[in-house]
């Protein structure tokens, strides 16, 4: 009984234990499986609950931003009235929460375009989103409850230093900020303007004048500091002034509304400046908010730009900040690399470092500093050689490249850019005539074709003058119009090349002293352009073949030792489009030439030693050729065939003729220029004639039939070549303007008869300078019936014309309204400007614009003028007479002829009628040289107040100069004479010579002493023409004593 007892007990304390141990089990496996299940029905819960509550929250996210802008709404309409006030600013902490406010209703706005393309799977996380917007909109809200008032009071005039560095270049730089100083304390000057390009130092400049403005003087209340920067639109410059000036924009507000606030704030604010720096476009000032500057608000605008054609476009007065001289850059290169630089063994090398910065404040800053404390030259040298290539760039230069090529990215079109990198294919520091470049734009591509040669140059020039404005090219001034031209600041060089050479397109070492071609690794596949002008290259080995088949462009011109190019160079170029080899001694073209069959243009100008050119005949494409001075004796075989062919000069001083045909199948070229070196080189009327879209010729046609004839057909079609330079007959030497552009509307006759009959000369309608050399047929100008229609010709020079009696006749129809110079040389009959018939008088205007005139070598003429026609001539300047022996009189009237030759009576009678003064307001110079019979230039008083230079030589018996001491010609100069003919001088008053005597320089005409041996009366005629001329040379030319 026990036992059994026993082991039901041990039983059920079995069961008892196992089911204890199971609920343990239990416990500890689903207790964390519950806990987990809970963690991750929690989040689900949450999930759910911002899924579906989505367009809830959304509606209560809306009615807690419409608040916030309630609020918003009404703290801004109480600012703009406390802002009204003058001298009254934002709070900053009002001005933070405003920001605030904007930046939240932009999230908002943002959120609710999110909700409105949601993802059913994407809704939980918006959901989310919401709720956490809800609370910072309203948190945003509750901290807007500001109780006490918005604004503070201003400080006086805005007074805030802006932080800036020394003025560099003490002469240049202090120049620039005085100029601009005067300017603001100038009441005349509301608008000025500041250009100069990128690193000059304008910003600089301008922070000087702020600061100083604000201590030096109380003339202005408020100063007013507003960085421009890049591309600002309207909206962006209102904003930045808001912020200046402490105004509170809204972003959802108009334009015109904001221009409103701002201009009603600063309109009561007088007696201020406003500064904008660095701006890049122009702009209306009344767009944005600026009252305009003017006596009633005595305030002034001021910009800093690079471009100078922002100043002119928003009406500033222009001051452009000057580059430093080589002596301050080195002088400031100094100070910023340290003393050490001073050194023998490093100062050659630093100045030469000091070079490549061109000038520039900011390059020669940042070089400076970053070689502060290099001692080593072999570091200089490195330093220098890294300058120096362009493509590499020195790694502190970096950051004056970046700020050159923020302009070249400004520039309107790739066009711009293009030419610059034209500009870059120069030299460094090299002079770019303009011509010349646009030239190249035009054979390059960069300027696109147009309806004609002008109007493609005038593109050329537009180009030009935008980059000039832009401080990315420089004008070089030169005296003469033809040949202004246009430098590349050497850092705008290095930054354009190094645009350009990043992807392996561009090789430029031009200037840079090569003696060979660059090795292989330069001549890359990808190659677009090379540049090898103006080294010393003198040959090109003949197993060099370039790998090149994107080349377009080839410039090796300014060659000058360069002989010889080998069969192979151009196997592997056959994409090339420009190839110019001028200005080498290049004897003859390889074949392979030939086979270009791309090639737009092939220069070879200035190949004197040329002997052989291939066969172009395949080269159908080429649109120019130039083979101005070459050395060849022919022209190219194939010529015939290059029908595309727009530009071809021939100016060949070897050419002996031009084969008959040839021309008239070139009936594309807008430009042929065959005369001016060869003297036998000539072309017939109709072949010319047959050119219809020719807009600029040099050519020497046979004789006057074959000049009509081109005249007749051009008179017929209504159009004539826009600039031509023609002579007639035989070969005459002429002073030629190689340059196409260059060449007016000029003919020249030489040895024609010009006489009335069958072959009449007729003249083209446009002409502009005449000159008619050793003809016959004529008396007078008048007997050319087609000078009647030349109403625009300038220029007149008649020289060795036997029948030429007269200039004009009286009588005469023919007007020369729109002359400007007349020469009269060498005419052995001539004996008055003026043949009067009867009683007839000149015209009033016939020679209205005359400016100038010269006579030479005139042995019969005896006076020059009448004093009615010296008034006639009231544009007359310059008057000079020489070598005219009968010359008795300059202005006298005709009656005056009754005076005996030799009368001693005769010279007291120019002391009659001194009562007289005559006005002529515009002569400046005059000149009489070896006129032994001369006895006076006016027997009256002359009043010329624009008079300069008198100058008298081989006048013995002029005893008396016609100009009243009372007052001195208020521009004269000098008087040039000799000593002994000054002495001899009689005075109308007694205190003119001494009024005139300051003004005389004793002067001899040089190598004159052999004309008292020769009688020039009968022999000046009959010396051989050069000799003579070179005489003359002598003559004028003199020395001072």
């Amino acid at each position: 009984m026990l036992s059994s007892n026993s082991v039901y007990e041990i039983t059920f304390s079995d069961e008892m234990i196992f089911e204890t141990l199971a609920g343990l089990y239990r416990m500890e496996v689903l207790g964390p499986i519950l806990e987990i299940v809970h963690i991750m029905l929690d989040p689900i819960a949450k999930y759910f609950k911002y899924h579906r509550g989505v367009k809830k929250y959304m509606m209560i996210l809306h009615k807690k931003l419409e608040e916030l802008k309630c609020r918003k709404d009404d703290m801004e309409s109480r600012l703009n009235i406390d802002l009204l006030q003058s001298g009254k600013t934002l709070k900053k902490e009002v001005q933070l929460w405003l920001d605030g406010a904007c930046k939240i209703i932009s999230q908002v706005d943002s959120l609710s375009k999110e909700v409105g393309d949601m993802k059913y799977l994407s809704r939980a996380r918006l959901g989310k989103k919401i709720t956490v917007t809800i609370k910072v909109v309203d948190e945003h809200h509750r901290k807007g409850d500001f109780v006490d008032r918005l604004v503070i009071n201003a400080p006086t005039g805005n007074k805030v230093t802006l932080p800036t560095m020394e003025l560099v270049g003490t002469s240049t730089a202090r120049r620039n900020m005085e100029q601009l100083w005067d300017c603001l304390m100038d009441d005349s000057c509301r608008k000025i303007g500041v250009y100069g390009m990128g690193g000059v130092g304008k910003t600089t400049m301008i922070k000087l004048i702020h600061n100083r403005l604000l201590e030096e003087t109380n003339k202005f209340d408020h100063v007013i500091w507003v960085s421009v920067s890049k591309f600002a639109s309207v909206i962006q410059l209102q904003d930045k002034l808001a912020r200046a000036i402490g105004v509170c924009m809204p972003e959802n507000e108009s334009e015109m509304v904001r221009a409103a606030k701002l201009f009603a704030m600063i309109r009561t604010m007088k007696n201020c400046v406003l500064i904008f720096d660095d701006v890049w476009e122009a702009f209306q000032l009344e767009d944005v908010g600026i009252p305009e500057p003017g006596a009633d608000n005595k305030s002034k605008f001021v910009l800093t730009t690079r471009l100078a054609d922002v100043c002119l476009r928003m009406g500033c007065k222009q001051i452009k900040a000057e580059l430093l001289s080589e002596e301050e850059a080195w002088n400031l290169f100094v100070e910023k690399a340290g003393l050490d630089v001073i050194s023998p063994h490093i100062e050659p090398i630093a100045k030469e470092v000091a070079k490549q910065c061109a000038c520039l404040p900011l390059a020669i800053v940042t070089i400076a500093r970053s070689l502060k404390g290099v001692t080593e030259s072999c570091e200089w040298r490195n330093a220098l050689e890294e300058l120096r290539d362009s493509t590499r760039g020195y790694h502190d230069m970096r950051r004056v490249l970046k700020q050159l090529k923020f302009s070249y990215n400004h520039l309107d079109d790739e066009k711009h850019r293009n030419c610059l990198l034209y500009c870059a294919l120069y030299p460094e520091d090299f002079g770019i005539r303009r011509k010349e470049l646009i030239e190249r734009l035009i054979t390059g591509g960069v300027i696109d074709p147009m309806c004609s040669r002008r109007a493609a140059f005038d593109k050329g020039d537009a180009m030009l003058n935008k980059l000039e404005k832009a401080c990315l090219l420089e004008c070089v001034m030169n005296k003469s119009e033809d040949n202004k031209q246009v430098k590349m600041h050497d850092l705008v060089r290095d930054m354009v090349i190094h645009v350009n050479g990043t992807s392996s397109r561009l090789m430029v070492k031009s200037g840079v002293h090569l003696r060979e071609i660059p090795d292989g690794n330069y001549w890359t596949e990808d190659l677009e352009m090379v540049s090898l002008m103006h080294n010393y290259i003198s040959g090109i080995p003949s197993d060099v073949s370039p790998m090149c088949t994107r080349l377009s462009t080839l410039l090796l011109a300014s060659n000058h030792c360069l002989t010889m190019i080998p069969e192979s160079f151009f196997m592997h170029m056959a994409t090339l489009e420009v190839l110019d080899l001028s200005d080498t001694s290049i004897e003859a073209l390889p074949s392979s030439i030939s086979k270009l069959g791309k090639l737009s243009a092939l220069l070879l100008r200035r190949c004197a030693k040329l002997r052989l050119i291939p066969s172009l005949e395949k080269l159908i494409l080429l649109r120019k050729l130039d083979l101005c001075h070459a050395g060849i004796k022919e022209i190219p075989q194939g010529l015939e065939m290059l029908i595309n062919l727009r530009y071809l000069n021939l100016h060949m001083p070897y050419l002996e003729f031009l084969p008959c045909g040839v021309l008239s199948k070139l009936l594309n070229l807008q430009v042929l220029i065959t005369f001016g070196a060869s003297k036998t080189s000539k072309v017939k009327g109709d072949e010319v004639a047959s050119l219809r879209k020719l807009e600029t010729f040099s050519g020497q046609f046979y004789n006057i039939h074959e000049f009509n004839i081109f005249v007749h057909s051009i008179s017929t079609r209504g159009r004539e070549p826009d600039m031509y330079f023609i002579q007639v007959g035989e070969y005459h030497t002429v002073m030629f303007k190689e340059e196409p552009e260059s060449f007016g509307k000029h003919v020249k006759l030489v040895k024609c008869y010009i006489g009335r009959g069958d072959d009449e000369l007729v003249l083209p309608n446009g002409i502009q300078s005449l000159d008619i050399h050793d003809c016959h047929g004529v008396a007078s100008l008048c007997d050319i019936s087609s000078l009647n229609n030349a109403t625009n010709l300038r220029s007149l020079e008649i020289s060795k014309c036997d029948d030429v009696k007269y200039a004009f006749s009286a009588s005469s129809s023919t007007h020369f309204r729109s002359l400007e110079s007349l020469r009269l040389i060498d005419l052995l009959n001539f004996v008055s400007l003026s043949y009067k018939a009867g009683a007839a008088a000149l015209p009033n205007d016939m020679f209205s614009n005359l400016k100038s005139f010269r006579i030479h070598r005139c042995p019969n003429i005896k006076r020059l003028l009448t004093p009615g026609l010296l008034l006639q001539l009231h544009s007359l300047s310059v008057i000079e007479v020489t070598f005219c022996p009968q010359m008795k009189d300059i202005i006298a009237e005709d009656n005056d002829e009754s005076i005996a030759e030799d009368n001693d009576e005769s010279i007291e009678n120019h002391s009659i009628g001194m009562n007289k003064t005559t006005n002529h307001p515009m002569l400046r110079h005059l000149v009489l040289c070896e006129l032994p019979k001369l006895k006076s230039i006016y027997t009256q008083t002359l009043h010329c107040d624009s008079l300069q230079v008198i100058e008298v030589f081989g006048c013995p018996r002029l005893n008396r100069i016609p100009f009243s001491p009372s007052p001195v010609p208020s521009n004269l100069d000098k008087i040039l004479a000799t000593k002994e003919w000054w002495e001899s001088l009689e005075w109308d008053q007694p205190n003119a010579k001494t009024a005139f005597q300051p003004y005389f320089k004793n002067c001899i005409p040089q190598k004159l002493k052999f004309r008292n041996r020769y009688n020039f009366q009968f022999k000046s005629l009959l010396l051989g023409e050069k000799l003579y001329n070179n005489l003359i040379i002598q003559i004028i030319s003199f020395r001072s004593i």
